[in-house]
């Protein structure tokens, strides 16, 4: 059961890391952001890929260390 008390933490802490993340960093340049009269559409490329990288490091630490 330790091991899920760690694993818990751990994720939570991720969390916390990737909400602060994206609160202060948000539009990156190469976000794509389309804006109309009555609708904007906005898709973070740049961001998804950022996001993508971190997590993959993170999780192969994770994989090295539990």
């Amino acid at each position: 059961m330790p091991d899920i008390g760690r694993l818990l933490i751990g994720l939570g802490i991720v969390l916390i890391l990737f909400g602060l993340f994206v609160f202060y960093i948000g539009k990156l340049p190469g976000d794509i952001v389309i804006k109309k009269e009555n609708f904007t559409f906005y898709f973070p490329i740049t961001t998804s890929i950022l996001i993508s990288l971190i997590l993959s490091i993170i999780f192969y630490l994770f994989s090295k260390f539990f």
